[in-house]
């Protein structure tokens, strides 16, 4: 009986020392479970690193999708103005008109009295810019040219078959005597030969000669 009871006794020992083995085998397990669950999620570390591995954009400043949202173009040039002068030729390429280009009629007219009218007419196929101001007028046998009198008129373009208009006073009511003229020279400009105009109605007795400048009627040209 004694060895019976010493036999239960061991035997239950051993039951008792394999359920402590068994167990600590599974605290074991769970240990080691719970040290390599970590291991399975990225840390928050490696993740910021991963998140700063990222490649930077290519994109330029200003590129769509850049950072920086400022422009890459160039300010644009403003396109360049024309420069004053620029042209040769003055109204859009209109040339000058010279002596040459007119056709010239001298009357005396009735009213003022000792004045003619100087009519000069475009008698070519291009308008052309007359100047109005340099008219000039002389009497041949006669020293100098008619002196300049009224306001200045103001350079125009004169059309094919228009015409222009200068009053020509030659003789003042005070003065007496003066030299017999039929014809009077005209030139546009001083620099030109002039052209050699009968004068309608005339002789002409000539002692102080003036000259106006062109007018649009004749109307303002005998005005002075």
């Amino acid at each position: 009986m004694a060895h019976t009871a010493r036999s239960r006794r061991t035997t239950a020992a051993l039951a008792a020392l394999s359920i402590g083995v068994l167990a600590l085998t599974a605290c074991n397990g769970d240990t080691e479970n719970d040290v390599a669950a970590p291991g399975t999620h990225a840390s928050p570390s490696a993740t910021r690193a991963d998140k700063g591995t990222d490649t930077p954009s290519s994109a330029a400043p200003g590129d769509e999708g850049g950072g920086s949202g400022k422009s890459s173009h160039s300010p644009s040039t403003p396109a360049s103005s024309p420069k004053p002068g620029a042209d040769d030729d003055q109204d859009g390429g209109v040339g000058m008109c010279e002596t040459a280009d007119l056709t010239y009629k001298v009357t005396v007219a009735s009213r003022p009295v000792n004045h003619a009218l100087l009519t000069a007419g475009n008698k070519g196929s291009d308008p052309c810019l007359l100047p109005a101001n340099e008219l000039v007028i002389t009497i041949p046998g006669l020293d100098g040219a008619a002196e300049h009198m009224g306001p200045d008129g103001k350079d125009w373009i004169l059309k094919p078959g228009e015409s222009a208009y200068a009053g020509i006073m030659f003789s003042r009511a005070d003065t007496a005597g003066g030299k017999s003229a039929d014809k009077v020279e005209v030139a546009l400009t001083a620099s030109e030969d002039p052209t050699t105009v009968p004068v309608g109605d005339g002789p002409i007795t000539v002692n102080d000669s003036q000259v106006t400048s062109f007018f649009g009627t004749a109307e303002d040209a005998l005005t002075y």
